[in-house]
């Protein structure tokens, strides 16, 4: 990933993740993420099955703010971002959640918290999943 043509953040083996912080999201959604994103199953095993988390590979975390995540296409032609958190509160939760990943010993990279960045990819799979904390509130 970069930044003005400098790179800011990169990784080998592991996740690129696109991490959209909503109003009304707290430390509990990071850890939460945090946990989810260390140990759910979607590495392959010997036998080509999804059954190794990134701990289980010894994978590294790229994070990557991304408040379109939370953009609303319903109405008009014009996304809305109202459900987006405000740039100061986005960006504490978004370094909590590195912060959460690094303390469990998750090699963490991140882009430039609200900086036009250019992010490539290689995606092996293609695999890509919603992780959404929001799913875990009653």
């Amino acid at each position: 990933m970069t930044v003005d043509g400098v790179v800011v953040g990169t990784i080998e083996k592991g996740l690129l993740v696109f991490v959209g912080v909503a109003k009304g999201d707290e430390e509990s959604d990071g850890r939460y993420l945090a946990e989810k994103i260390r140990t759910l199953r979607i590495f392959s095993d010997e036998r080509g099955k999804m059954n190794r988390s990134l701990t289980d590979v010894g994978g590294s975390a790229l994070l990557v703010s991304q408040f379109t995540l939370l953009g609303q296409t319903t109405n008009g032609r014009r996304p809305s971002f109202d459900e987006a958190a405000l740039p100061g509160e986005a960006k504490r939760l978004y370094e909590q959640l590195a912060d959460d990943l690094r303390a469990h010993g998750t090699p963490v990279e991140t882009g430039v918290f609200g900086a036009h960045m250019c992010v490539s990819l290689v995606n092996d799979g293609p695999v890509t999943f919603v992780v959404d904390s929001r799913e875990t509130r009653s």
